[in-house]
């Protein structure tokens, strides 16, 4: 969807449907982020990067932006340094689900400019080893397309981001970093099954509404539509 079409009035709606499912699944913690204060997942974490699937990048990444904005504000979040720039990962996540295709290599700069600013940083250099879970978007982006792998790029394209974000602004251990690694696995492997599941179940429905309404709007991706409905 081109930025003009999501300022459109049924582009809006879609944003605005977007917007209140993010707030409702943003209201409901995942998981604490380890070594940060009154920070946690939530289950945004699970269908947040989709939103690029079927608005396109830049209407995409505009909308998770919107989304998470109005959020942080409804939910009362404190205007931390830490807490605005957690407002940025899920845009990268969204750019790279929109984006990604067998070869589209240029979309692995995010997490390699992420690997390079963690071993700079004192603290991450004695942890370096962590860093390597970025490749994994890189990797995603070499092999064969498929929808979990699309999933794992970009929830670790927004790891990536978040995790640098965090280095440079919360006070952290070589420890606490190492100690991370089994729960970075586990937690990213839920988040990744998350997109995949909510891509399957958004495709089919937006399938059916788009079909409706005839916008064009909406990129439905008929490969993850289950029992198509009937012409």
């Amino acid at each position: 969807m081109k930025i003009e079409n999501a300022l459109s009035a049924k582009g809006l709606l879609f944003i605005a449907l977007f917007t209140a499912i993010s707030l409702a699944a943003s209201a409901v913690n995942f998981s604490p982020l380890l070594g940060a204060q009154n920070q946690s997942f939530t289950f945004f974490q699970f269908f947040g990067p989709i939103a690029g699937g079927f608005l396109g990048a830049g209407a995409g990444v505009l909308s998770v932006f919107l989304a998470q904005l109005i959020s942080f504000i409804w939910l009362g979040t404190a205007p931390e340094l830490f807490s605005i720039a957690r407002l940025f990962p899920m845009l990268f996540a969204a750019l790279y689900f929109a984006r990604y295709a067998k070869g589209n290599l240029a979309y692995g700069i995010v997490p390699l400019a992420c690997m390079a600013l963690f071993v700079l940083h004192p603290v991450g250099s004695q942890a370096w080893f962590y860093s390597l879970y970025w490749l994994i978007p890189i990797i995603a982006l070499a092999l064969p397309e498929h929808l979990f792998l699309r999933s794992l790029g970009s929830t670790f394209t927004a790891h990536a981001v978040g995790s640098v974000a965090f280095l440079y602004l919360i006070p952290s251990t070589p420890a606490l970093w190492v100690a991370l690694i089994p729960v970075v696995a586990f937690e990213r492997g839920m988040f990744a099954l998350g997109i995949s599941a909510s891509f399957v179940a958004f495709n089919t429905l937006f399938s059916r509404v788009d079909a409706l309404a005839k916008s064009g709007l909406l990129s439905i991706d008929q490969r993850y539509v289950l029992a198509p409905a009937k012409a």
